[in-house]
């Protein structure tokens, strides 16, 4: 992790994008920063240029609100999940969709695809978490464990592992190098609430933050919090670290995102002037800007 301090935001509007008919629930960047998705309960996903803030593709075709959406780490594609109940593959270049994955039973709340973006990992209010195959489109593992809805998802670095946080209250970290049909995982236990966020930094530390209103910053495989991070009035509901791994921000289910120190666990910033509750919070892959977005069908 790079030592060096921490320098402030300057707070601003930079960038207004108001097309969506229902609330923002998730945003992403695509790995070159060029352009920026969003995804609403309108029911599709919207993809904008981040210099021109002009929109260039509206992607429908879910039967609900999407709740998730990613580019894959390569750029070519983007996966989406919605109420109901799939995930859809575009790809980038045609803003077309290449597969409707179906295999969950109720709403998917996450998808997360892996670092070599062979892999797509999916959770939702069916307890389970699927593995699927990109290329094909075809599921080729099923993560039973959590006994409640899995609500965020995110791969280690290295591919070797993957993170997942549940409204049972814990984090389960799945060993993906087995090829055995059945995989391990470890529970990372302390939050008191349900978990709604998880984020891998590059290096390979996690922040997860929860209903209890706290974020906790893990190194594993350690089970012990290297940081508690406090001060979110309402539960946490977006997480995000900076490229360089001295912030991290963090959307409540409140009008402020909050910019913490991820050396010291101190609240940098605390950035005012959401229209609405902030859903979501990311940086640009240069660090220099972060985006939030709103449930005000703005970003």
């Amino acid at each position: 992790m790079n030592i060096k301090a921490p320098t402030k935001l300057a707070v601003g509007r930079v960038r207004f994008y108001g097309q969506h008919h229902g609330e923002v629930n998730c945003s992403a960047f695509s790995p070159d920063g060029r352009t920026l998705l969003t995804a609403s309960d309108d029911g599709c996903v919207y993809v904008w240029g981040t210099k021109s803030g002009r929109l260039l593709w509206r992607l429908a075709g879910h039967r609900g609100p999407v709740k998730s959406g990613s580019f894959s780490p390569d750029g070519r594609l983007i996966a989406s999940s919605s109420c109901d109940r799939t995930i859809r593959l575009w790809d980038v270049a045609r803003s077309k969709c290449l597969h409707v994955l179906r295999g969950h039973q109720r709403s998917v709340e996450t998808v997360s695809f892996s670092p070599d973006s062979k892999q797509l990992a999916s959770g939702g209010w069916d307890k389970r978490v699927l593995l699927w195959d990109v290329q094909s489109g075809r599921n080729v593992r099923l993560l039973a464990g959590h006994c409640d809805s899995v609500q965020s998802s995110d791969f280690s670095p290295t591919s070797d592992s993957l993170a997942t946080g549940s409204w049972d209250s814990t984090v389960h970290i799945w060993d993906l190098r087995a090829s055995a049909p059945v995989v391990s995982y470890r529970n990372l236990e302390g939050h008191t609430g349900n978990i709604s966020s998880l984020c891998y930094s590059a290096s390979g530390l996690l922040a997860s933050g929860s209903w209890d209103k706290t974020i906790r910053i893990w190194k594993p495989p350690a089970n012990s919090p290297l940081l508690q991070l406090r001060g979110h009035a309402t539960w946490v509901n977006s997480l995000a670290f900076s490229p360089d791994e001295q912030k991290l921000a963090s959307a409540g289910y409140s009008r402020t995102v909050k910019v913490w120190d991820c050396l010291t666990g101190k609240c940098l910033e605390t950035l005012k002037g959401m229209l609405d509750v902030a859903h979501a919070c990311i940086f640009t892959p240069d660090g220099k800007l972060l985006v939030s977005g709103a449930a005000d069908v703005t970003t």
